[in-house]
């Protein structure tokens, strides 16, 4: 982002402070038509980008944007502009059946090539050349052979599919109209968080509750990446926030600069996986699925302690084996500081009892927003004052900003896949490379989400992969909400997984370390993810359904098993495991992760059997050392 001159980022800062103002108000008070809400929304949004960040950083204009980035946010407008004047004309008409004249067909490619400008420029090149793929594949998808072909569409078709259809996708569909409702206002109640002191109380009772423990930095990096990730559900956001202060504390006490930036983008990978603000992602399944938000983050928690469970044991492992030392007591901050900051815990118990109530998820956002703002006011470190108010306002716009054009972008790929039939038929192809097995189904559909998420962000790398897989999960009689949180998981993940990893690469800067090798440390304490991803399909009990047997027994077949694999690549268990200990350590895991063709006992014997056995033979071989 440049770094621009004070006139020009106070008038874009107050463009996007004004903006969610707005977003907040139609949050509590009621929004608009749909079409109305989206043009705005995207008429704000899209313009500024081009003017925030250079077509090409270390050679275009650093400070202040050329007069082709002022014609590329003019023009940017014109299509959005034109969409809200006529909005009612828009709204009315009858999608390729009412003429598309030749002002709609311009007014069309400009808003698609602008797009991608802005996405390329603001959010990933990847998502850029996706559309552009599908687009490119409607018009000449008629020339391919066998499943790829596709029938004849015009310019006017394509055109059309991917900007004026609000019923069925494209810029205006309905993946942008839940961004522009009730993403928006839950990005402004995160905004709200960071601004009143929440993140400094997440922070401080993260070094409190773990930093006096062996390899405190990292765990406090866990402990907070994973309350961060409550307010901003995103993975970058959460490295930038909490990494800046964590990285460094890991690298002093004897961390290698790739494991620490390995850790920080792991745990914070792990923020859009926690309730209650799962980032935007969650709330596109909400609006695809017809299930309640408050069911979605009630299924996702126990999948989410499990996720962070597993970090923690790996740091803990890491650094017995190590020999690290706990956080030096002078920088653990006392009791007191977390209890003067107590109070902003309220408005996030709001939300998720509104939530629990069946609220509509953008009015519970609302309110809860509203009471940051009053109960941060009871005391005077955490009271925000207009410019803290007006700063939040303006970081939420600019969260928005970016998540506006990707979410548009991702609506034209759904469009295209959809109007060529291309999710059928590539739906077609798993299945058929799957010869109607589960398992094998499931593990291509995993690849897939990786691979998409090689050059994509994790919402659009999830609708694509939902828009392919889940008619393919239910029809091998996988219950809807399992086959969505199971893509949803793998899509998070991407974020840490090499060759392309947007978490790892922001942690390896920090850290000062290759990319390459922290996304690969990032994957490996990462590694519940595809365990408990698997698990949401096999063991539902770690959605709360069930009976409470079932529940416990899922949750205890996940804590062996990853209990299992953590400590056997750490090499440690209650002291340094030998080769052929670690072996047998990490297969019981994997057996009891995934060999879901035995008995749930025989699984849990397996897992509870080899920890137990293991520990006890340390115990035996060294009864004098200290090994706790």
């Amino acid at each position: 982002m440049r770094d621009l001159p004070s006139g020009l980022r106070y008038a874009i800062l107050a463009l996007m402070a004004g903006a969610a103002a707005v977003h907040l108000y139609f949050g509590g008070f009621g929004f608009p038509e749909p079409i109305t809400m989206r043009g705005f929304h995207l008429l704000i949004f899209v313009p500024p980008l081009f003017l925030l960040y250079p077509a090409f950083p270390g050679r275009s204009p650093g400070r202040s944007p050329s007069v082709f980035d002022w014609l590329w946010a003019i023009i940017a407008a014109a299509p959005h502009a034109w969409v809200l004047w006529y909005a009612d004309a828009v709204s009315d008409r009858m999608e390729y059946v009412d003429p598309f004249t030749p002002q709609m067909m311009a007014l069309g490619i400009i808003c698609i090539i602008t797009l991608l400008e802005a996405t390329r420029r603001a959010v990933e090149p990847g998502l850029a050349w996706m559309v552009v793929g599908c687009l490119a594949y409607m018009w000449w998808g008629h020339h391919l052979p066998g499943v790829l072909n596709t029938r004849d569409f015009t310019l006017s078709e394509i055109v059309e599919s991917a900007w004026l259809v609000p019923t069925a996708g494209g810029v205006y569909g309905p993946l942008t109209g839940i961004v522009a409702t009730t993403i928006a206002v839950f990005i402004i109640f995160g905004a709200f968080m960071q601004g009143s002191g929440t993140g400094r109380l997440f922070s401080n009772f993260g070094a409190v509750a773990a930093g006096r423990f062996t390899g405190g930095p990292a765990k406090v990096a866990v402990v907070t990446s994973g309350l961060f990730g409550t307010m901003s559900g995103s993975s970058v956001s959460n490295v930038i926030t909490t990494g800046a202060m964590t990285i460094p504390l890991m690298k002093r006490i004897g961390y290698s600069p790739a494991v620490a930036g390995g850790i920080e983008s792991a745990a914070s990978v792990g923020g859009a996986l926690m309730p209650p603000v799962m980032g935007a992602a969650a709330f596109v399944m909400a609006e695809i699925t017809n299930i309640p938000y408050s069911e979605i983050i009630v299924a996702a928690a126990l999948g989410a302690v499990l996720y962070y469970f597993a970090i923690l044991a790996a740091v803990h492992f890491e650094a017995k084996r190590a020999g690290m030392k706990p956080m030096p007591a002078s920088e653990i901050p006392a009791l007191r500081e977390i209890l003067a900051d107590l109070h902003l815990i309220l408005p996030i118990v709001a939300l998720v009892w509104l939530m629990g109530e069946r609220w509509s998820g953008n009015f519970a956002a609302f309110c809860a927003t509203m009471g940051m703002i009053g109960i941060a006011m009871l005391r005077r470190r955490t009271r925000m004052s207009p410019r803290a108010i007006f700063d939040a306002l303006a970081n939420a716009g600019l969260t928005m900003a970016p998540l506006a054009v990707s979410i548009a972008g991702a609506g034209i790929v759904v469009s295209a896949l959809t109007a060529t039939g291309m999710v059928v038929a590539f739906g077609g192809i798993i299945k058929e490379l799957a010869g109607g097995q589960l398992g094998l189904l499931l593990v291509l559909l995993a690849i897939t989400v990786l691979v998409l998420g090689l050059g994509i962000p994790t919402t659009p790398s999830y609708i694509i992969a939902a828009a392919i897989g889940v008619p393919q999960l239910i029809a091998l009689g996988v219950d809807m909400l399992p086959a969505h949180l199971f893509l949803f998981y793998f899509a998070v993940i991407a974020d840490a997984t090499p060759p392309v990893a947007a978490a790892a690469f922001a942690a390896a800067a920090i850290a000062g370390a290759s990319p390459t090798i922290t996304s690969v440390h990032a994957t490996r304490f990462g590694i519940a993810g595809f365990t408990v991803g698997f698990a949401f399909i096999y063991d539902p009990g770690i959605m709360l359904h069930g009976s409470l047997v079932e529940i416990v027994s899922a949750v205890l077949l996940q804590v062996a098993a990853l209990t299992l694999v953590t400590s056997a690549y750490a090499g440690f268990l209650l002291a340094p495991l030998g080769i052929l200990l670690r072996v047998i350590m990490g297969a019981a895991g994997l057996a009891t992760a995934f060999a879901h063709q035995l008995p749930d006992g025989a699984r849990l014997a397996i897992g509870i059997g080899v920890l137990v056995l293991v520990s006890a033979w340390q115990t035996v071989r060294a009864p004098k050392r200290r090994i706790a």
